[in-house]
């Protein structure tokens, strides 16, 4: 049994809460930008601090008028926008518990969350959202009103619920907001989990400010602080990850920008208007940035050169590491790449971010690597909806490729005798919400958070994850596999999209492969396909399965012959959240892709 941990660099005190950063910052600095809000025609307006108050306490005026109580749940069911952390503040300020609903949640879901925090109200993105929460009133008794995002003007709209508040007075939001103690409950987060109903997580005020305060803010710092520091956020705001930048970003002055759509034809222009100087993402974003890049050189027919470009990249980010430092001979040549493929690599992204923090999922070496070599550094940190995001990270100054970093300042690991890591800090949630029994089962005796996830701490206390307790296949022969190791790796391949490794209780390992539609397309044209040709006419084509099995060899040096894939399947279509198989941070949900694929998988082994 191993511990590692770092004191704590910001104590919260008693009184604190979220809701008081809008107040003080449009005291301090009325004019300061904090946020930024894209306008129809993609200008970038500037919202100051003194406006982005005034917007809270209008719309916290309505929600009292409308008889929303101190610790009432309010539920959040839209896409990442301008208008999810102005509704986020205004239900800090009322006074009131955010309750966030993925906007691709079926009904089934929605009703569940709805109905178990009890939520009172429900702000809805669309007509088409709040026609889907209208009819679970029914089966979510709790819920009385259903208010419209868009278009601001629409019966119901949040034009309409400021208006109801105009009686409400200043005083009263401001004696609301003052309110909450850093103990009291902020926020409920319904994990999305691979089984099973999702369980709501408890988050206090001082979870998530404890979180930020030591992770984002001060000398430790996974950010680095430069000045008019701005992100922009495309994850889900339903997750705790992008959650815990909100917060960051206003408590620590950072500009937030936001932008709803996560498709490359949306993001990459917004990046590139926004400028921001940090990106955070989950590893798949990444993976499309660097494919995108590959497959546009290769059709330019400048594919040797990026290629050369990637191997440079890799090996100066290496030489960094090792004594001495890159030889004069690599600097040069990377001095060469960043004026032909570097510098608009960079470019895409805004030109300005020379860091970004990624998590959700473990991103594979070698793009940590071309990443650093291209001049973004991308800080890999790990944690879970109940430790309100983040427990370890990496640090522009202590960066470990390989590991999630190292403990925040007040957060304690353990590693236990069967690998899982424990937990323990003020970033801690409380519990599940309504679920005693989960709450006690996911402690140990002594107090530590059981996280499902194994790793290993190194002697400086970085942390390695080396897979998830309950996800460990053992095969026939007794062998133990963790599949996100091989998945990850097949993951960073061009021509993948997604993988599932199995094999419980087989004799051997073996995948499910799917392949993604634009790489796929422009393979196609390479190899001198037909156009039409569709994945289930190709699953046979020699060319194909060369290509994934390379993509499977170079998987398979991660791990043991007796862990490695020896046979694979590639599916006809990709997994998605639509029919269940992906949760909301992209990560696949096992049991119902066994369901789903059961014949696939009984394919590999006859």
């Amino acid at each position: 049994m191993r511990e590692y941990g770092i004191p704590a660099l910001a104590d919260i005190p008693a009184a604190a809460n979220l809701a008081g950063v809008v107040a003080r910052r449009a005291a301090e600095q009325p004019q300061a930008v904090v946020l930024r809000r894209q306008d129809p025609s993609g200008a970038w307006r500037d919202v100051t601090a003194a406006g982005f108050r005034d917007e809270v306490v209008a719309l916290a005026k309505g929600l009292v008028a409308s008889g929303i109580g101190a610790g009432d749940r309010v539920a959040l069911m839209s896409r990442t926008r301008y208008e999810w952390t102005l509704i986020d503040y205004a239900i800090w300020a009322a006074g009131a518990v955010s309750v966030p609903v993925y906007e691709t949640s079926s009904a089934e879901q929605a009703e569940w969350i709805l109905s178990d925090s009890g939520a009172r109200a429900c702000f809805a993105e669309t007509a088409g959202l709040a026609e889907l929460i209208g009819g679970l009133r029914e089966r979510a008794p709790a819920l009385e009103q259903v208010w419209q995002i868009e278009p601001r003007s629409a019966p119901g709209s949040l034009d309409q619920l400021i208006r109801s508040g105009a009686g409400v007075g200043d005083d009263v939001i401001a004696e609301r907001a003052a309110a909450a103690a850093a103990q009291d409950l902020a926020t409920v987060i319904y994990t999305s989990g691979t089984t099973g109903r999702p369980k709501g997580c408890e988050l206090t005020h001082a979870n998530l400010l404890a979180d930020v305060r030591n992770a984002f803010l001060g000398p430790l710092s996974a950010i680095p602080a430069v000045p008019g520091a701005s992100t922009l956020l495309f994850l889900p705001l339903a997750h705790v990850f992008a959650r815990i930048i909100e917060v960051g970003c206003l408590e620590g002055g950072i500009v937030l920008g936001h932008c709803p759509d996560i498709r490359a034809d949306a993001l990459l222009p917004a990046l590139a208007s926004f400028r921001p100087t940090f990106i955070l993402a989950v590893p798949r974003v990444f993976e499309r940035v660097y494919n995108g890049a590959e497959q546009r050189a290769a059709a330019e027919r400048r594919g040797t050169v990026f290629a050369r470009a990637a191997r440079v990249a890799v090996g100066y980010s290496r030489a960094l590491d090792a004594p001495g430092g890159p030889g004069l001979g690599l600097r040069l040549e990377r001095a060469l790449f960043d004026r032909l493929v570097y510098r608009k690599l960079r470019a895409a992204v805004g030109g300005r971010a020379a860091h970004a923090v990624s998590g959700g999922a473990a991103l594979s070496e070698r793009l940590l690597h071309f990443f650093r070599g291209a001049g973004i550094t991308v800080l890999q940190g790990w944690g879970l909806t109940e430790t309100a995001a983040a427990a370890t990270v990496n640090r522009p100054d202590r960066n470990k490729i390989g590991t999630v970093g190292l403990p925040l300042p007040g957060v304690a690991l353990r590693i236990d005798d069967d690998g899982e890591i424990l937990v323990r800090g003020p970033n801690v949630f409380a519990g599940y919400w309504n679920n005693e029994a989960a709450t006690k089962e996911t402690f140990a005796e002594d107090g530590w958070l059981r996280t499902g996830d194994v790793g290993e701490l190194d002697d400086e206390g970085f942390l390695t994850i080396t897979g998830r307790k309950k996800e460990m296949i053992v095969t026939a022969g007794g062998k133990n596999v963790a599949p996100a190791v091989l998945e990850d790796r097949l993951r960073a391949g061009g021509l993948i999209s997604q993988a599932m490794v199995v094999g419980d209780g087989r004799p051997y390992v073996a995948a499910l492969i799917t392949l993604d539609a634009e790489a796929l397309e422009h393979w196609k044209k390479l190899h001198g396909k037909p156009a039409d040709a569709t994945i289930a006419s190709l699953r046979e084509d020699p060319d194909l399965l060369a290509a994934v099995q390379a993509a499977v060899d170079e998987a398979n040096k991660a791990v043991s012959r007796a862990e490695s894939i020896r046979r694979f399947r590639i599916l006809d279509g990709d997994f998605t959240q639509e029919a269940g198989q992906l949760s909301a941070k992209l990560g696949i949900r096992r049991s119902v892709l066994a369901k789903d694929f059961a014949s696939d998988i009984e394919a590999l082994y006859c």
